[in-house]
């Protein structure tokens, strides 16, 4: 049967349709996900919070770690962390909001202008490294705690309103 959509008003610039898809696709995915809706609303807030930690390599493993750890739905933590990678040009002004707090709290004092010109050398040496590292791991907690406990809720919601949606539809 051939269905067709109707389209309110112009049609999506090529990237904004194929990340209307990507999002409508990978919501589809942690809906229709075989596990408990605390499972999947807790790898959710998982790949959240390690989405806005600044461990940049190592994010989506460490949420597939931590889900596999805390007997969550390890798929859920990897469509987060992987969601969250959609603000990635935002990320510069996140992680220099996320320094500034960092500073604030741990030094209570506000960041001042950081003089770091990259050189091998810095790469291998740790203080170089902690010198912003430190303050942007820990302002990234910060952000990420609230935003992880707020997904947590949503997604468990959304969850619950889809199953009990389904149960009533094959009911009738």
């Amino acid at each position: 049967m051939n269905e067709t959509i109707t389209r309110v008003g112009p049609p999506l610039p090529g990237p904004l349709d194929r990340l209307k898809r990507w999002l409508a696709a990978h919501h589809m995915t942690l809906m229709t996900l075989t596990d408990t809706p605390h499972s999947i609303a807790l790898g959710s807030a998982i790949g959240i919070f390690f989405g806005f930690t600044p461990l940049l390599s190592m994010k989506t493993l460490l949420s597939i770690a931590v889900a596999w750890l805390c007997k969550c739905n390890k798929i859920a933590a990897a469509i987060a962390v992987t969601l969250h990678d959609i603000i990635l040009p935002l990320m510069p002004a996140i992680y220099f909001w996320q320094y500034k707090i960092g500073m604030r709290i741990l030094y209570g004092r506000p960041a001042h202008r950081i003089a770091f010109h990259p050189a091998l050398a810095d790469f291998t040496n740790w203080k170089a490294f902690l010198r912003a590292g430190w303050p942007l791991l820990f302002g990234s907690l910060f952000l990420a705690v609230p935003c992880a406990l707020i997904t947590y809720f949503i997604m468990r919601m959304l969850v619950s309103r889809a199953r009990s949606d389904r149960r009533v539809v094959s009911k009738d």
